[in-house]
């Protein structure tokens, strides 16, 4: 059994899934188990590393090569969560290995991406290859949520101290683990999103003219934004990769009873940004929007989400290194853009070249009975591993 499997195996049996904001409670919940894992797997190996606590329970990993002489820094980034396992048709952590794929919960998104770096970084740990540069292996919490581990990380470099001993300042570039198919994708959307909320006056149904129905409010406003998001995409140019801005309305809750006229109504909007777009600007355009169409006040809450997009324009060279290393594996790959978004934003936001490159479909991530193709899962671990060995000659 190949390493980068035997790990993944290890990963899918050990339960790692994020709440996605739900009241919940039981082992499989939170990163607490995976991040244990990662910590005894590393002490064996017996390499510097850390791991540092961003909320309770919840905890970034850190692991560090360093090369004598080395000037350059790479880091490589995958999450260690993965979203709830509600209506899967498989056992979400038993990785079933049939027909050259696994399935479980997160061999797609993103462990298997985990599993390759991890199997290439422990390859560099035991053979150091001459003239290699520092490699730095993070391993962060809450990227299927609300992003707490990768900004944790980011925004420690802007301080003037980080409780980062292995990663106090930037690396040179980095590369996140997504399933891009063994293509690199070099330019993504981000997502805004927050909540709008409409008040009323409560009062009993049956006199329902004394009161004012916040429900009825919102069903003008859900009319308005379908309106404006038909308008949208056409509204300002498409990014010729990663497609046109978007909106959908994805939640709705409203009234307490039905035999009460309620009070109060909030709906919940995602709002796609292509590179470029203000993520938070991007709200105030539809206040606008309502305000000029609507008779009554809109609430909009702070976003609870507001990951930038990524952009093309400061990751060539990265993509070009990245993409010599692929082709000695598996031949020519492409670079692509894709409309969800990464970790890699948060790292060009803090000014670090970045690209998204993993095994995998996105199209099994998150599914009823996700797999990945174990052809892929051993290729991308011998793609992260000679990356690192040519990145060393390359310049920043």
């Amino acid at each position: 059994m190949s390493v980068p499997l035997t790990l993944l195996k290890d990963l899918i049996a050990t339960p790692s899934v994020n709440p996605m904001g739900r009241d919940v409670s039981g082992p499989e919940y939170f990163e607490t188990r995976v991040t244990a894992y990662l910590v005894r797997y590393l002490a064996d190996l017996g390499v510097p590393f850390e791991q540092v606590e961003i909320v309770p329970g919840r905890s970034n990993v850190l692991a560090r090569l360093d090369s004598p002489g080395a000037t350059r820094s790479v880091l490589l980034d995958a999450h260690q969560d993965t979203v709830p396992v509600d209506g899967m048709t498989i056992a979400p952590f038993d990785p079933i290995e049939q027909s050259g794929r696994l399935y479980g919960r997160g061999s797609c998104d993103v462990k298997g991406g985990l599993a390759a770096m991890l199997a290439a970084f422990t390859r560099l740990a035991h053979e150091r290859p001459t003239g290699m540069p520092n490699v730095i292996l993070s391993m962060t919490c809450d990227e299927e949520s609300t992003s707490l581990g990768i900004n944790h990380l980011t925004d420690s470099w802007s301080g003037n101290s980080s409780p980062y001993r292995l990663c106090p300042v930037r690396p040179d570039v980095a590369i996140v683990a997504e399933p891009t198919e063994l293509d690199i994708v070099v330019a993504h959307r981000g997502a805004t999103r927050w909540k709008m909320r409409t008040t009323g006056r409560a009062c009993h149904s049956s006199r329902p003219n004394e009161g004012i129905n916040a429900i009825y409010r919102m069903s003008k406003v859900v009319a308005c934004l379908e309106e404006y998001a038909a308008w949208l995409p056409g509204s300002r140019p498409a990014h010729p990769l990663c497609g046109p801005a978007t909106l959908s309305v994805g939640r709705i809750d409203g009234g307490s009873s039905v035999n009460i006229v309620p009070d109060a109504c909030t709906i919940e909007i995602d709002r796609r940004i292509i590179p470029g777009e203000d993520r938070f600007g991007v709200i105030d355009e539809i206040a606008e929007y309502l305000r000029s169409r609507l008779d009554f006040e809109v609430i909009h809450d702070a976003p609870y989400c507001a990951s930038p997009a990524l952009g093309d324009d400061n990751n060539s060279t990265l993509s070009h290194e990245l993409m010599q290393a692929i082709e000695t594996v598996v031949g020519p790959r492409k670079t692509v853009g894709v409309p969800y978004g990464t970790h890699a934003s948060r790292f060009a936001r803090a000014g670090v070249p970045s690209v998204v490159f993993g095994p995998g479909d996105i199209a099994q991530a998150h599914t009823k009975d996700e797999w990945i193709e174990l052809s892929q899962l051993d290729h991308a671990a011998e793609i992260y591993y000679q990356f690192c060995v040519r990145a060393a000659s390359q310049a920043s």
